[in-house]
């Protein structure tokens, strides 16, 4: 009845009648994703005739309705067939200021009209097929990275750059060759990143090297929706990138992991969106080259090296201890190096492992990076060592018991999900530089065994990594206890009594004659054996 009504305004209505009645329905349809399939025929009119009116001059309300009803009919795959042309979508690419004609965004009382006609984009092109072929021919990647460029540094059209985002992620997904073309032909890389930029207001203080206030604000919902889209949609431009070695591209690189560093370091408007945008990064950081992923860590500052010293110089007091707790807390340093980016990573693994679900989505990617980094970056690696597999001094429980962040690893590596314990034992087995020996000391037999035969070494050695010759140190603890330690478990265990100790003179003739008795029918059947082979 809702469409019947629409309907008829829209054919015989003034303007005003028009975006009244569309103004009901939206309101009426606003959280309506599920369509009654009897008034198909009627939501397909309805497309059809607001398609007429907007290329109408109407006013600019008129049009913000026209457009908002659309894209809640727009969430109905079965409607768009019909309305899914060529004319339709240069249509809304008109509305939606994405004809390359069109210079500038000056005229703010047009910002409704593009923010909708790109939410309308973003639904057709999801849900039909014909948009997305037509989205190809019309060139619709370029026009998008044309509008960014456009307003990539005004914040108060957030919502023109988000959806803008939004809609090029899309067709990227859905077009491996628009990946591609946004990758060498628009020039994404670069853009994309500076979108990212400007959404974190980044100040550099290095070339790679951003300055991070601690204490400033969180993120606005706006630029922190802007960001992610855009790390979704670099995601997909740089999805081969960790093949690429072309040392022009290293740069650029080197430039969007010092930009996800401080994604990293800084909070959103609230703990979820802080995990979604801290999600999407670690997504990306996993497509960098390895070798670009060196900026993640760099050298203290002037004054963070001058406060160091200064608390190292101090007499121990209480004072001088609380100045370590806060030069550790604010900058977690480790030789001579600001490791707060690995640092934030390694809690984000242990809040997914935490969580105990979606392993294969949500904790493997992070494992993943850590791991890689790990191999190829010595003080990463040295530093999570430090972290996750610190030196041992009570062996007295089994090593996948307990709370610590070793606990929870060990227990993955048993997982019933084989890509989950895979990368869970070779996180572990890289942090003790692919030695057996040392995997075993922290993991137990039982545990790595897994690992182990994947890989050829349950005899022992080491992989085919090469790392350096320092050992590890063990704690006077752990010496002591090590005679006492069951390999396969991992944990200390007292010595098992001797039952012979506890018998009596008779009891011990007993059991040696029962073994002796033993021993000579095994060497009668021996014996028979030998005679028939013989006899054959």
């Amino acid at each position: 009845m809702d469409e019947e009504r629409a309907l008829y305004i829209v054919r015989a209505g003034e303007a005003g009648a028009i975006e009244r009645v569309l103004r009901d329905y939206s309101d009426k349809h606003r959280a309506t994703f599920k369509f009654e399939s009897t008034d198909e025929e009627k939501r397909k009119k309805l497309c059809e005739g607001i398609f007429k009116i907007l290329v109408k001059d109407i006013p600019t309300t008129c049009q913000v309705s026209c457009l908002e009803v659309l894209r809640i009919l727009s969430r109905d795959k079965k409607i768009l067939v019909p309305v899914t042309t060529k004319e339709n979508m240069q249509i809304l690419l008109r509305l939606a200021k994405l004809n390359e004609s069109d210079d500038s965004l000056e005229k703010v009382s047009d910002f409704p009209v593009i923010v909708e006609s790109l939410k309308c984009l973003c639904n057709i092109v999801f849900n039909s097929q014909m948009a997305q072929q037509l989205s190809l021919e019309l060139n619709l990647a370029a026009k998008l990275c044309n509008l960014l460029r456009k307003c990539k540094d005004r914040k108060y059209i957030s919502d023109i750059k988000c959806f803008d985002l939004r809609l090029l992620f899309l067709l990227s997904l859905l077009h491996t060759d628009i990946r591609s073309q946004l990758r060498y032909e628009l020039q994404g890389l670069p853009l994309l990143t500076q979108i990212l930029e400007s959404a974190f207001s980044i100040k550099w203080t290095d070339e790679y090297e951003s300055a991070i206030d601690h204490n400033g604000p969180p993120l606005s919902p706006q630029e922190t929706d802007c960001a992610i889209e855009a790390l979704k949609a670099l995601f997909n431009v740089t999805v081969d990138s960790w093949k690429v070695h072309k040392e022009s591209d290293s740069h650029q690189f080197r430039v969007m992991a010092a930009v996800l560093r401080h994604c990293l370091l800084i909070v959103g408007p609230t703990e979820d969106k802080t995990e979604e945008l801290h999600s999407n990064a670690v997504n990306l950081l996993s497509n960098v080259p390895v070798s670009c992923l060196d900026v993640l860590i760099c050298p203290l500052t002037h004054d963070e090296t001058a406060q160091e010293a200064t608390t190292l110089d101090e007499p121990p007091n209480d004072e001088t201890a609380e100045k370590e707790t806060i030069l550790e807390n604010n900058t977690m340093t480790y030789n001579g190096m600001n490791m707060e980016a690995i640092h934030v990573l390694l809690n984000f693994m242990e809040k997914r492992i935490d969580k105990g679900s979606s392993y294969r989505e949500g904790l493997t990617p992070v494992l993943s990076l850590l791991t890689e980094c790990s191999r190829a970056h010595r003080n990463i690696r040295k530093f999570l060592k430090d972290q996750v597999l610190p030196p041992l001094r009570d062996v007295t429980n089994r090593p996948e018991v307990g709370s610590t962040v070793r606990n929870k690893l060990v227990r993955l590596m048993t997982h019933v999900d084989l890509g989950v314990k895979q990368i869970a034992a070779e996180f572990l087995f890289v942090l003790c530089k692919e030695r057996v020996d040392s995997l075993l000391k922290y993991t137990g037999y039982g545990n790595a065994a897994g690992l182990l035969a994947a890989r050829g070494l349950l005899t022992g050695g080491r992989g085919d990594n090469w790392y350096s010759e320092d050992e590890d140190t063990d704690t006077e603890e752990y010496k002591n206890a090590k005679p006492n330690i069951n390999l396969i478990t991992g944990h200390l265990e007292e010595p098992m009594p001797n039952p012979i100790d506890e018998m009596t003179e008779e009891q011990k003739e007993y059991e040696a004659m029962k073994l002796v008795n033993m021993l000579d029918k095994l060497s009668r059947r021996a014996d028979v054996k030998d005679l028939h082979q013989d006899g054959g």
